[in-house]
C-alpha cells in the first residue's frame, strides 16, 4: 500500500527496521534537546504528515526499549491518526522514571503501525446471546 508523507524533518522517513517488523520508529524533529522531567509530560513533533486511505489508521505506541530501559512512553496509547487528518503528527511522551530524559533531535521515541479497520452500524437490541463467560470480567478469566 502506498502512503502519502510528507517529511519536514531532518531525519529519514519512517520505515521497517526488519522484514517482519509491524511497526516503523517515528523520530523526535527538534531545533533543541527537551527535557522531560520525573511525571512531566511534553507534546514532542515529528515534522511528519500523512495521508491514509479510507478505512485506514495509524496507531502510534511505545516503543518497548524506551519504556524498560528508560521508564518513558506514550500517555495516550495506542494513539489514533485518522485518515482525514492531515497534520504534524506529535507524540504525548511521559516520563514515569525518577530521573530527568533528554529527548534529542532524531531520537526514536514512537512506534508507529498502520492498520485497517471496519466501521460498525449499532442494532440496538434489549438481550445480548448468551456465551460462556457472561459478564464476568476485570480478571475473571481463568478463574475456575
Amino acid at each position: 500500500m502506498k502512503v502519502k508523507i510528507v517529511n519536514r524533518s531532518q531525519n529519514s522517513s519512517p520505515f521497517y527496521s526488519t522484514a517482519q517488523s509491524a511497526g516503523m520508529d517515528l523520530r523526535a524533529d527538534l531545533a533543541e534537546p527537551v527535557v522531560l522531567r520525573p511525571f512531566e509530560r511534553k507534546l514532542i513533533p515529528t515534522g511528519l504528515s500523512i495521508q491514509l486511505p479510507d478505512g485506514y489508521e495509524a496507531q502510534v505506541r511505545p516503543r518497548s526499549g524506551l519504556a524498560i530501559n528508560r521508564g518513558v512512553t506514550v500517555l495516550n496509547s495506542p494513539g489514533t491518526i485518522d485518515a482525514d487528518y492531515r497534520g504534524e503528527i506529535k507524540i504525548i511522551l511521559i516520563n514515569l522514571s525518577q530521573e530527568d530524559f533528554v529527548v534529542n533531535n532524531g531520537e526514536r521515541i514512537a512506534q508507529m503501525i498502520i492498520s485497517g479497520f471496519k466501521k460498525v452500524e449499532w442494532e440496538e437490541v434489549s438481550l445480548l446471546d448468551e456465551s460462556a463467560r457472561g459478564e464476568g470480567g476485570f480478571g475473571h478469566t481463568g478463574k475456575h
